[in-house]
């Protein structure tokens, strides 16, 4: 090969890049609005955006390697696969990808995408309270939640459940905390991503990066996707731009609680109650859809 015809390759291969990094992330957002002036009824409206990949972050929500509840360690394996899927694509598009497995810091000491969050600078005016956990705004707290969690929310049959914190016992892990580390299913780029469970860091990665687009993946909908620091509630009350990708969170909620419904549906619950008073959402293979579609 000629020089000039591997300078030609480069330059090709270079335009190809430049141009599968522009294109724009085209959303189908769904939320929902009173049907007038403080009416308990609600409607859903569906919009079309574009977002720019470069102004975008996925924030993995607390996908760990392990639970205390059996069945939660059970929906998170089905789980997930479909996320590492969703932040592959959204990867290849330029969003930048926040892994932000709670309380496992330590195990990423070393990590270059862990070293690479600690290294970003913090922002001078930090949001107030952004490294705590956010539980409600007064608008609503007007509303009724939908979902009974005050027992925490475990669905297991006792005995496994037993069996289960035996188990985790048994392998050194406290069986009440036993995450250690993100599962191993969602794979972390060490050349590109962040790992960081902090709000303050979290929110100083988003501002160093020019992102104002957040969009939220992992579990639980109804308690750490919305309350943590980096979660739904404060992102959306600090201007960020959030959407929660409605097919990739899990609940933890027992049936046996109010309102007495199945577990998917309790699911639902939460998310029409994120769609009310709080951000939109998509489906993710919506988004994956439209990236393939435009993938030259």
């Amino acid at each position: 090969m000629t020089i000039f015809r591997l300078f030609a390759l480069v330059c090709l291969l270079t335009m190809s890049f430049t141009g599968l990094w522009a294109q724009e992330l085209n959303l189908q957002l769904r939320d929902q609005h009173p049907v007038s002036a403080g009416a308990e009824q609600f409607y859903r409206k569906v919009r079309n955006e574009t977002w720019q990949p470069a102004q975008t972050a996925v924030i993995v929500c607390d996908m760990w390697d392990a639970h205390h509840c059996v069945n939660a360690v059970r929906r998170g394996a089905e789980l997930a696969p479909h996320i590492d899927s969703f932040v592959r694509a959204l990867r290849t598009r330029g969003a930048t990808i926040i892994h932000a497995p709670s309380s496992c810091m330590e195990h990423y000491a070393q990590h270059p995408a862990r070293l690479r969050a600690e290294a970003t600078p913090l922002v001078e005016s930090l949001p107030a309270g952004i490294e705590n956990w956010c539980d409600q705004i007064p608008a609503e707290e007007a509303a009724a939640y939908p979902l009974d969690q005050s027992a925490g929310g475990e669905d297991d049959d006792p005995d496994e459940h037993r069996l289960w914190a035996l188990r985790l016992k048994a392998s050194g892990r406290n069986p009440k905390e036993p995450w250690q580390a993100q599962t191993a299913a969602i794979a972390i780029d060490p050349e590109q991503d962040y790992i960081s469970d902090r709000g303050p860091e979290i929110w100083s990665i988003l501002a160093q990066r020019g992102i104002s687009n957040v969009i939220l993946v992992g579990v639980h909908t109804n308690m750490c996707v919305l309350g943590r620091s980096f979660g739904i509630r404060q992102m959306t009350r600090w201007g960020m731009n959030c959407i929660l990708v409605r097919d990739l969170t899990d609940t933890m909620y027992n049936p046996a609680m109010p309102p007495k419904v199945g577990h998917d549906e309790g699911t639902e619950l939460v998310i029409a109650h994120i769609e009310k008073y709080w951000a939109p959402t998509l489906l993710s293979e919506d988004l994956i859809t439209s990236i393939k579609r435009n993938t030259p």
